[in-house]
């Protein structure tokens, strides 16, 4: 767990901003497409006799394991040449090792940091555990922030960088649902600070005001791509200790 040392941070990427192109994500064509209309609001709402830390840890495994799914469906298109820097509109991220050193890296390297360090958080027992009568750690709730954090970084920059492919595979409606259902989940628990998401809230205002109303499917049957997100309820429970 080196990896809990360092952090990630973003600022503007000291380029003159360019003439900011038109957010194709933010059409109304595409912002209304869903796999489900499902109300997420009560969703990711804590359910009665469930301990807080098991319902964070089996979202979060499960919102991982669906973010990752959706990443990899457009990672050829995201490449070293393609995404130099990990991007999101004019804001870089930066990685910090475990020294506190900072890493610039191409987004493809950002997102392996990313994916390689939450995997093996949420597969060790110490941290994530499943097992009855073990407890989870004192620092479980800010490792979970910070884990909701990075995962956002990832969701942002497939809409800022790869919507375009995300539509070519008619997947935008898994990307959509997947952003609502993520972003209320993080709302709902306070997990990440409103000043991190921020770069998103023309995304999120749509989106999120529409969600659980008159929503389309929009994305085609989108067989195979990312699953659909409104699975994650009941997959999450996959996780909840062994009784």
């Amino acid at each position: 767990m080196d990896w809990l040392m360092g952090k990630s941070k973003g600022k503007p990427n000291g380029k003159k901003p360019a003439p900011e192109e038109k957010k194709l994500y933010l059409e109304p064509e595409y912002t209304k497409s869903r796999i489900t209309d499902f109300e997420f609001k009560e969703l990711v709402m804590l359910p009665r006799e469930i301990d807080l830390n098991e319902w964070l840890a089996s979202n979060t495994t499960t919102f991982f394991h669906h973010i990752n799914l959706q990443y990899s469906t457009i990672s050829e298109f995201c490449t070293g040449d393609t995404c130099q820097t990990m991007a999101v509109c004019n804001t870089q991220y930066y990685w910090y090792d475990e020294r506190g050193k900072k890493i610039k890296c191409t987004a493809p390297q950002y997102v392996d940091f990313v994916m390689s360090s939450v995997q093996k958080l949420v597969t060790d027992e110490d941290v994530f555990p499943t097992k009855y009568g073990k407890e989870f750690p004192n620092s479980f709730e800010s490792l979970v922030k910070k884990i909701c954090k990075y995962l956002f970084h990832v969701l942002a920059h497939i809409y800022s960088s790869h919507f375009k492919e995300t539509l070519a595979l008619e997947l935008h409606g898994h990307l959509n649902t997947l952003y609502i259902h993520f972003i209320l989940f993080i709302r709902e628990f306070n997990l990440v600070d409103p000043k991190e998401t921020t770069i998103m809230d023309d995304l999120t205002e749509v989106l999120c005001s529409t969600s659980g109303s008159s929503s389309s499917n929009g994305s085609g049957n989108g067989s195979g791509g990312s699953g659909s997100s409104s699975s994650s309820g009941a997959g999450a429970q996959n996780h909840v200790k062994e009784r």
